[in-house]
């Protein structure tokens, strides 16, 4: 998958919402915090992390692209 970054980063519980992971971003915080998301891979607790273009999250088999739009 990829996701196109218009603006500087996103939250990382929001990318996962974004992209039809989960449901809300509370959702994507529980899915953070569970130990399941990595990026650029790494494991991330941080439930708001910074995710800039060039990054790489992995949850549950899914990598997420992360590129500049444009």
């Amino acid at each position: 998958m990829v996701f196109h970054l218009d603006r500087d980063h996103v939250e990382l519980n929001q990318l996962l919402k974004l992209m039809g992971l989960c449901d809300s971003g509370g959702a994507g915080k529980a899915m953070v915090a569970s130990g399941a998301v990595a990026v650029n891979g790494r494991q991330e607790l941080r439930k708001t992390c910074k995710i800039h273009a060039g990054d790489r999250v992995e949850v549950d088999g899914v990598v997420i692209q992360v590129r500049a739009a444009g």
